[in-house]
């Protein structure tokens, strides 16, 4: 499918962020997954759908090709536009990213590009066009954000162990693409958002020195190497906004140098949970005037949740003690 996204007349541009579906057999879970998709779909409205990996849990799955497409029906049964990120658990066995990448491009709504980059299948742009824009292709030139979507990766060497991270050929691949989208912008870089899996290192290292917005239940689930790919973010200056899943009871976000890391709410019910953490999913707001992004919770009561509860790092706690002796 070819549809070009694009800003609404009123300027803004809304995502809806699901993540960790661990979509299996039709249980009753996920029937019940299924429900709260379509009820968050209903009340948000998107213009697009980004599944944070995790679709499905082909272990568990017995054809995991009927779950792929089980899993994403809330979006592609509307034909709204809808794309993905693959998980640790996506295409582990009975099915390859390849295999996977083909089905979706079947069904209705995807906007997963044909091509695949040098970097790998899973790895793309999908840009966003101006609201007054008459080129209905995918040039660049007309776009006014862009989304990058990244394959995270599965594991980590057995000698590394624990997640797999970011590799220099996709960071690489980032960084021409965003040297092209700045080309074409006059010379500003567009301004832009990445949605992976996995989080990035520098989740944790938010957590411990920064202030942030919702829960951690279970630590990060980042990679023991970093390889680099906030500082490329950093130095390229275009993202504003990083949505992961992975840890499905983390949804917190904070400002880290200047991006906003922000965890999804997991949606699934055939995973692991948290009995003060309701499923839900994560929104997104875009403007194209570039004012900052919005972004808030809605959950399965139907409940928004635009405020997160406040958590001040330790090391942050300390320092202000400190000022407020000094200050004496």
């Amino acid at each position: 499918m070819t549809t070009q996204l694009s800003f609404r007349a009123d300027g803004t541009f809304r995502i809806v962020q699901i993540t960790d579906l661990h979509w299996q057999n039709n249980d009753p879970e996920d029937r019940q997954s299924r429900l709260l998709m379509d009820r968050i779909i209903e009340e948000e409205q998107p213009d697009l759908v980004v599944f944070t990996g995790d679709m499905i849990h082909c272990e568990l799955a017995r054809d995991r090709r009927a779950a792929f497409r089980q899993a994403v029906a809330a979006a592609a049964d509307q034909r709204l536009p809808w794309a993905f990120v693959f998980g640790n658990h996506d295409a582990e066995e009975g099915i390859t990213r390849e295999e996977m990448t083909a089905l979706a491009r079947e069904l209705p709504g995807c906007v997963v590009p044909p091509e695949q980059e040098p970097c790998g299948i899973g790895n793309y742009t999908l840009p966003i066009a101006r609201r007054n824009s008459h080129d209905r292709s995918r040039s660049s030139s007309s776009a006014a954000a862009v989304l990058y979507l990244l394959d995270s990766g599965s594991y980590a060497p057995a000698s590394v162990g624990a997640a797999a991270w970011i590799k220099r050929e996709q960071i690489d691949w980032y960084i021409g693409q965003s040297r092209r989208y700045e080309a074409a912008n006059g010379g500003k870089p567009l301004p832009a958002l990445a949605f992976f899996h996995i989080p990035l290192p520098e989740f944790q290292e938010m957590w411990d020195f920064r202030t942030c917005y919702g829960y951690n239940f279970e630590g990060v689930g980042c990679s023991r190497i970093n390889s680099g790919m906030f500082a490329a973010m950093i130095e390229r200056g275009d993202i504003a906004g990083v949505f992961v899943g992975h840890d499905h009871v983390n949804d917190y976000w904070g400002t880290h140098h200047g991006i906003r890391l922000c965890y999804g709410r997991a949606t699934g019910f055939n995973a692991y949970g948290h009995a003060d953490m309701p499923r839900g999913a994560r929104v997104i707001e875009l403007f194209e005037d570039g004012r900052p992004f919005r972004t808030w919770l809605r959950l399965e009561d139907g409940l928004r949740m635009d405020a997160q509860p406040v958590h001040h790092s330790v090391f942050e706690e300390v320092s202000v003690q400190i000022r407020k002796r000094l200050a004496r």
